[in-house]
Order: C-alpha cells, then structure tokens, then sequence
C-alpha cells in the first residue's frame, strides 16, 4: 500500500504530522506538487493529485489535511478513482468559516460536499477555528464518510503539538483495516 499525502495551504512544514509520517514511509508516500502552495488553484491541486496517485500505482490511501482535504473531495467527485482504497481526511475547513482564507483560495470555495467515490474518515477537532464541531459532522454525513472527534486540538496541525501525532496513526491504521475489502476497482 501506498500513501498519497495531501497538505493544506503552504505545503505542511517541517514539525507537521503529514511531514513525518511521509518521512516516516519513505517511498511509500508521495506528497503533491502543485504550483500554487500559497495561492492555491484547485484545479493545479487536482493535476498534482492525479500526478501523484499516477505515479503511485494501484492501492493508494490519500492523506488529506486542511484545505487538501477540500481538493480531494472535489478530485474524488470528479471521477471514477481506481485503485484508491480510501480518503482520510483531517482538519477539513467550513469555505463559509470567517477565518477562511477566501482571497487565496477562492477557486476551493465552490467545492460542494457530495457523496466521495472512496470510503472516508473525517478527523475533526472540536475547537478547529476553521471548522466547527456541527459544520465538520454535515461535511462527514454529505461525503458519507465516516467521522472521529479528538476533542480540542485546535487545526491538527503543527501549531497543535502533535509531533508524530500516534493517535492520528492508529486512526490511520483501524480506517486503513477497514478498507482492506473496499479497494476501488
């Protein structure tokens, strides 16, 4: 299995999960690569994604966070996926939240929440400042994806002192468990 990483706006730095678990796997993760890290374009983020899930082979997982999770869930409505297993998908962001960044990232907030192609696992944070508790639970439902609240860590990003974020592995672990029958053809 193969790990597609997925980062939100500026590319998740050096301290942040996805960052050392894509350390971590070594050529088994690849990370997108977009032109537009700090003016995101969704539709370059969306050519990243199939770049990357192309040069991956069959079997992937993507790993979503922040505003990735939004160009995946639209990447996964666009189309058929083979051979992605599933999305997991952590901190997704409200395009309708104040703190939004609506002048970046504009071309994501058009992005409608529709049933994804792939099983799903939205992670969300209780006291996120981009997306409140009630806002992340009608994303889950209208993905069909499934959803686990960690209670208060903030954007589950660097900020939030997660390090490696272990807790995050084993959800990690149990999704990817939970797909093993549920491989997209």
């Amino acid at each position: 299995m193969r790990y597609v990483i997925i980062p939100g706006i500026g590319g998740s730095g050096p301290e942040h999960w996805q960052t050392l678990w894509e350390q971590a796997w070594g050529d088994r993760a690849t990370r997108i690569s977009p032109a537009s890290w700090d003016e995101p374009d969704l539709d370059d983020w969306c050519s990243a994604l199939d770049r990357a899930v192309a040069a991956s082979g069959p079997d992937v997982v993507l790993i979503a966070h922040s505003l990735g999770c939004l160009a995946a869930a639209a990447w996964l409505g666009a189309a058929k996926r083979p051979g992605v297993r599933g999305a997991f998908l952590v901190a997704a962001p409200s395009v309708r939240s104040p703190s939004f960044p609506t002048a970046e990232a504009g071309s994501f907030v058009p992005v409608e929440a529709a049933p994804l192609s792939v099983p799903a696992l939205l992670v969300s944070s209780d006291d996120d400042p981009y997306c409140d508790p009630g806002t992340a639970q009608r994303l889950a439902t209208a993905w069909q994806a499934g959803h686990v609240s960690i209670g208060d860590a903030g954007h589950i990003n660097a900020a939030s002192g997660l390090a490696a974020w272990d807790a995050g592995q084993s959800l990690l672990t149990a999704f990817v468990a939970g797909t093993a029958n549920g491989l997209s053809a």
